[in-house]
């Protein structure tokens, strides 16, 4: 089959033929279709994240049609379409796996980085980490609520209460849940890189009450902050602009490293927490909701052989919602 393969960290992704992959007794084999681009594996292709399997298939925003079925894999049939997220295994059977908290699992394996992923024309995957997609999506448009939407509406829902969210960084993942923030009547300002003037039209095209660059001062106090670009220094940023009590949510895998800050910005029991991977329920709940709100992706399509163009536009902060890799 036909990949799009990372021999080191640091390196261009390759078209390759590698071996078609045999499901094993639990998992599904799904011919790929649509896979989104993740920052996540940017982290992974530049080397941020440390031990990725080599050489590795990235993609864990996986879109396919179940082609071969393990022996013990039950509830799944053929032909069916399924989704793959960032999470691919766990123990089970940890601490944490037992208290629903599976996102937590010190054993867990993670799609696209220690599991070859969803660039290429085939994937395997782990039955128990395969969910049905809503309908009302086709194959390119449901890809990023994989991983853009589910982890995304996990940091809403780490925010909690809040009416009055900031979301610095305006991309996959918050151009999906300004639109849930929004739909539960939330007011929503938008921090974007400094001088980016389309993605601050994007951010109120969808229903931002506000948007501007992060190097500028809230309009007005935050109940809370979520983090989605990866940038240490908005961290006190985020700090200084909630209110007593206001929680920054720091919603990336990888960030670049935080800055000495004043403890005065902390006090007033303001929260700094971490947002880490997705729960089954996580995305049960999510893929519900999606088509309720509804929420729309927007996305740019790459063919597979273009997905160091689709990264490198990441990287520059080039996209406006998803880039998607048709694998088809």
């Amino acid at each position: 089959m036909r990949a799009m393969v990372l021999p080191a960290p640091g390196r261009p992704l390759e078209e390759r033929q590698v071996q078609l992959p045999d499901p094993d007794s639990h998992q599904l084999r799904l011919r790929v279709s649509a896979c989104a681009v993740c920052r996540t594996d940017l982290h992974v292709v530049d080397g941020d994240l440390a031990d990725p399997k080599l050489p590795l298939i990235p993609g864990h925003e996986i879109v396919g049609t179940i082609d071969a079925l393990g022996d013990h894999v039950e509830g799944w049939r053929l032909g069916e379409r399924a989704g793959v997220p960032w999470l691919g295994w766990t123990c089970g059977a940890c601490r944490y796996c037992a208290q629903g908290r599976e996102n937590l699992c010190d054993r867990a394996r993670f799609t696209g980085y220690q599991l070859d992923g969803g660039y290429a024309e085939y994937a395997v995957a782990d039955a128990r980490y395969c969910f049905r997609l809503p309908p009302e999506y086709d194959d390119r448009h449901a890809a990023p609520l994989l991983c853009a939407g589910l982890i995304g509406a996990r940091a809403l829902r780490a925010a909690g209460d809040a009416e009055v969210l900031g979301f610095y960084g305006f991309g996959a993942a918050a151009h999906l849940i300004a639109q849930v923030a929004c739909h539960e009547g939330r007011r929503v300002l938008a921090f974007t890189r400094p001088g980016d003037s389309g993605a601050q039209r994007f951010a109120q095209e969808l229903g931002a009450a506000w948007a501007g660059g992060s190097d500028r001062p809230s309009p007005e106090p935050l109940d809370a902050a979520i983090l989605f670009a990866p940038v240490g220094p908005l961290v006190p940023a985020a700090l200084r602009a909630v209110r007593k009590g206001g929680t920054v949510v720091c919603a990336g895998i990888h960030m670049s490293d935080i800055p000495a800050f004043p403890y005065a910005i902390l006090w007033g029991e303001r929260v700094i927490r971490s947002v880490a991977n997705l729960t089954r329920a996580d995305a049960e709940a999510f893929l519900a909701l999606a088509p309720r709100v509804p929420v729309h992706t927007s996305i740019e399509p790459f063919p597979l052989v273009r997905a160091n163009q689709a990264l490198q536009a990441l990287r520059e902060g080039r996209l406006n919602g998803a880039a998607v890799l048709d694998c088809r």
